[in-house]
């Protein structure tokens, strides 16, 4: 192998003696980032952890929703947090439990921060009123069922509704103990978003033991060594450092999802494993090339220091270029108007910045300082004939065959991808017997009223026109039954429509179609979940062309500068949309159909949770390109060296495809310990991009790849002569 030489990249050359001249400085930084990262997320500086900030729930946009969302909290009739409890097995006309539910309501709306409490016991006219139907069970008074709703002070805080909620709960235990109920049932959405948030912190740390364990045994088997091995490790625990402690910051922004912490994580361990094997790997056969088969103790630190900038100024520009490509297509993500996917875009391209840093400094600097135990018997190292250059020799005998059979083959698996449904998930992103998921199930099956109307009317328009109009909604797609209109403060006026399937359903999103497309004869607003599906859905379709734009074209000058050619930066976008299209196509199939739910422990929501598909696309394609990256450096390296385009790409495939395919495995393993979760929209989210990653590290990576720059030869290589100019001057080659 010919080491580069180091007048080609100086830049990075330069870097590489910076490095290893002041290698322990720059251990020494990473230490205390490591530590500094995890003490500031922690809470240890600053008071307050970033799981102490997370939210859980609808993500909300700028929408009709919205703005009727506004309307209710201007009229005092939202806002507000409530805790219920649901007692059974009681007899509702005995005089002792309605004595200890009437003690029990006038206990709590004594505490602080209690706005008011309700049971079918203390509202007008007693329980036998309609006032109190909604509180009973639905067989009513022989139900032997009643619910008792307690509603906070608005704008309470997360600390006083804890100080309230040991009070209730101390009433809500004499109820039950005085009504002699044989069962009870306590919830209330702040509960549900604690323990979703619970349930990420859980996942998150097993999603790192899981990754980081399996990781570190596969790297020693890799490089034949534990310290070799280690320092991708290190490198990904960096990352998580950097992650958490970027996602604390963007809480003080904005209102953080649970979810996207496990989201964010992920992404940078896996890109800081990823680019630790790389740069190791490269380093190792550049010191071996310098040794030309002496002992490691015949290494001198000159031939460490050139054999350091070597691996920068290769290595190292892979790195950069994925780095940027990966940057790009999460970056593409800000264009789309929804708070929630910015803060991720914006947390994940911080993520991969300190991946980057990681893989520039932290690793090539242990290189350094460990590269005498670095060169050992066992090694990463290929020869230039082994399993990968036998594969592309078989590739190259029937190129057009491998390229017909794969792209028939990911056609086939993207087609379910066509009957994509979204949905927007609450309580059921929670496993099915998980108690506060429960609660709000029975709720929706014992106590209906409580729960609102699925769809709500919200509107300043005179009463009467209202009213007139009421009476005509029941004709209204997916309607079962229409409320009553209801004059609120601020000279806001609701009426609810009932569709019975829970507010996600088909029925309440062809009700929203209707009244978006046939609008109510005066102002108004439509609110409920469905509402905000539609207008987050259409958020997301004003800003898919711009992001595509931006994605697309950026990529495509990366990869322009990187081989000079305009071929192979558009075969690269088709093949991706290829892998994707699969990657969708089989999602659908297992989540939104349901197959495989007991093998990967989940319950079918009949959907993909809205957030997922953007975001797959996003990071699905950023690591696809990885390896596209991976590769291609390896063959535009060659091809620049005089190897013809087969022998470029046999050799190349060769030389990277253990790298490549190792890469893949430990990406699948780091997504494999998140998707081994309970959280449904990180399970969604983990087996998404392990279909891509396999996909596209095999099939795509490993045969197309060779097929398609075997079948067209030379006119890999093609560009107008304008473009081939401009790249003489600006693109990055030897």
């Amino acid at each position: 192998m010919n080491t580069p030489d180091p007048r080609h990249g100086a830049l990075l050359h330069a870097w590489g003696r910076v490095v290893a001249r002041r290698a322990r400085l720059i251990l020494l930084f990473w230490v205390c980032f490591i530590i500094g990262g995890f003490a500031i997320a922690g809470g240890a500086i600053g008071g307050q952890s970033l799981f102490e900030r997370l939210t859980s729930g609808e993500i909300t946009v700028d929408g009709e929703n919205m703005a009727g969302r506004d309307l209710l909290v201007k009229a005092n009739a939202s806002g507000f947090q409530t805790y219920s409890i649901m007692v059974r097995g009681v007899d509702l006309a005995s005089p002792a439990v309605a004595k200890a539910a009437v003690e029990a309501a006038t206990t709590v709306t004594g505490l602080d921060h209690v706005e008011s409490a309700a049971n079918p016991f203390v509202v007008p006219e007693g329980p036998t009123s309609p006032a109190a139907q909604p509180f009973l069970g639905v067989s009513g008074m022989s139900s032997g069922t009643f619910a008792m709703v307690v509603t906070y002070e608005r704008d309470i805080t997360k600390e006083q509704e804890k100080t309230a909620q040991e009070g209730i709960d101390k009433a809500f235990d004499t109820l039950i103990a005085r009504s002699g109920a044989t069962d009870s049932h306590r919830g209330g959405v702040r509960v549900l978003v604690d323990r979703i948030v619970s349930q990420v912190q859980t996942d998150l740390r097993t999603g790192e033991g899981i990754a980081l364990g399996v990781s570190f045994i596969v790297l020693i088997i890799v490089f034949g060594g534990f310290l070799a091995a280690g320092m991708p490790v290190l490198g990904a625990i960096a990352s998580i450092a950097g992650a958490l402690a970027s996602l604390l910051g963007f809480s003080h922004l904005i209102d953080l999802d649970a979810s996207s912490v496990n989201v964010v994580t992920v992404l940078g361990l896996g890109l800081c494993i990823d680019y630790g094997l790389l740069i190791v790997s490269r380093y190792r056969e550049e010191l071996r090339a310098t040794l030309l088969g002496r002992r490691s103790r015949d290494l001198t630190p000159q031939a460490k220091v050139r054999a350091l900038g070597a691996t920068l100024d290769r290595a190292g520009r892979t790195v950069i270029f994925s780095a940027l490509i990966v940057a790009i297509s999460l970056a593409g993500l800000a264009v789309f108007e929804i708070e929630f996917i910015r803060a991720v875009s914006a947390a994940a391209v911080s993520v991969v910045v300190v991946a980057l840093g990681v893989a520039l400094s932290l690793i090539p600097a242990m290189c350094h300082l460990l590269a005498r135990f670095l060169v050992g018997r066992r090694t990463d190292i290929s020869g230039d004939v082994g399993v990968f250059s036998r594969l592309a020799e078989r590739v190259h005998r029937a190129p057009w065959l491998v390229i017909g059979a794969l792209t028939a083959l990911l056609v086939v698996l993207a087609l379910p991808a066509l009957s994509l449904v979204t949905t927007a998930s609450g309580p059921e992103l929670l496993r099915k017997g998980v108690p506060e998921r429960v609660f709000f199930e029975d709720l929706r099956t014992d106590f209906p009223r409580l729960g609102g109307a699925e769809v709500t009317i919200v509107t300043q328009a005179p009463l009467p026109e209202v009213e007139a109009w009421a009476a005509t909604a029941a004709g209204r797609p997916g309607v079962t039954s229409v409320g009553p209109v209801v004059p609120r403060d601020a000279g806001v006026v609701t009426l609810g429509l009932t569709t019975g399937d829970g507010g996600v359903g088909d029925g309440s999103r062809a009700l929203v179609e209707s009244l978006r497309t046939d609008r109510t004869p005066f102002v108004s607003y439509t609110v409920g979940q469905a509402s905000g599906m539609r207008d987050f859905q259409d958020k997301v379709t004003e800003g898919a062309p711009y992001a595509v734009a931006l994605v697309v074209l950026a990529t495509f000058v990366l990869l322009f500068l990187m081989t000079g050619s305009v071929v192979i930066p558009i075969k690269a976008l088709v093949m991706n949309v290829l892998s994707l299209g699969a990657t969708f196509g089989v999602v659908v199939w297992i989540f939104q159909e349901g197959h495989l739910e007991n093998v990967l422990r989940f319950d079918s929501v009949g959907g993909i949770e809205n957030t997922i598909p953007l975001l797959v696309l996003a990071f699905g394609f950023g690591l696809s390109m990885d390896y596209e990256v991976f590769l291609l450096s390896r063959i535009v390296e060659l091809h620049e060296q005089g190897h013809d385009t087969e022998s470029a790409v046999t050799l190349g495939l060769q030389r990277s495809g253990r790298i490549i395919t190792s890469a893949g495995l430990l990406m699948v393993i780091v997504f494999a310990g998140f998707a081994a979760g309970e959280m449904l929209t990180l399970k969604q989210m983990g087996v998404a991009l392990i279909l891509a990653i396999a996909l596209d590290a095999t099939l795509v990576r490993m045969l197309l790849v060779p097929a398609t720059m075997s079948a067209l030869g030379s006119l890999n290589w093609w560009a107008p002569a304008s473009l081939r100019r401009l790249h003489e001057r600006w693109g990055i080659s030897e």
